[in-house]
């Protein structure tokens, strides 16, 4: 009985191992989803001032022109 009851206990631990390094890997899941986002904005924000730049430079070059 008290083999059995060690036998037990330890898949009960290997479980709860188990559990926790999937954990890990819901939290990269997150993380990437994280960078993934903030790609998106920083390709957004940059888009929108490099077309502003293109406009005054324009400007600029046909005041000069």
């Amino acid at each position: 009985m008290g083999k059995l009851f060690v036998t037990l206990l330890a898949c009960v631990n290997d479980l709860g191992n188990r559990l926790r390094s999937e954990d890990e890997g819901a939290t990269a899941v997150e993380y990437g989803l994280m960078v993934a986002l903030i790609a998106v904005v920083i390709a957004v924000a940059v888009g929108s001032v490099g077309q502003q730049l293109n406009n005054m430079f324009n400007t600029v070059l046909a005041a000069i022109s």
